[in-house]
C-alpha cells in the first residue's frame, strides 16, 4: 500500500519561511518523479514544483520561482519543499504526489498525500 505523509504545515507571517517534508512508502521511491500541488479555497488545485527521480531536474511554477526549492532524499524515501519569502497568495492545501513521469499536470500523478495546511498571514 503506497502512503505519502506531508508534514510541516502551519501558520507563518509574511516574508517568513516553511520547509514542508513528504515522508513516502510502499513504493521504490527512487524510481519516482516527485511533486508538489496546492489548493487555495475554492480554486483549482494547481502545480507547485516536481522533481526528477534522480533530482537531476525540477521545475517550478512561476509564481514560486527564485522563492521555492524541492529537493529529495532517496535514502529517506522523502522529498522536500523549502518556502521562503512567503506570501498570503502562498496560503494554501499543499499535496505531495508520485509519478513515473516528471510532469506538472496533475492527472500523471499516480499517488498522492492527503495534504497539510500552510496559512501566511500579512
Amino acid at each position: 500500500q503506497v502512503q505519502l505523509v506531508e508534514s510541516g504545515g502551519g501558520l507563518v507571517q509574511a516574508g517568513g519561511s516553511l520547509r514542508l517534508s513528504c515522508a513516502a512508502s510502499g513504493l521504490d521511491f527512487s524510481s519516482y518523479a516527485m511533486g508538489w500541488f496546492r489548493q487555495a479555497l475554492g480554486k483549482e488545485r494547481e502545480f507547485v514544483a516536481r522533481i526528477t527521480w534522480s533530482g537531476g531536474s525540477t521545475l517550478y511554477a512561476d509564481s514560486v520561482k527564485g522563492r521555492f526549492t524541492i529537493s529529495r532524499d532517496n535514502a529517506k524515501n522523502t522529498h522536500y519543499l523549502q518556502m521562503n519569502s512567503l506570501k498570503p497568495e502562498d496560503t494554501a492545501v499543499y499535496y505531495c504526489a508520485a509519478s513515473r513521469i516528471a510532469a506538472r499536470e496533475t492527472g500523471l500523478y499516480s499517488y498522492w498525500g492527503q495534504g497539510t495546511q500552510v496559512t501566511v498571514s500579512s
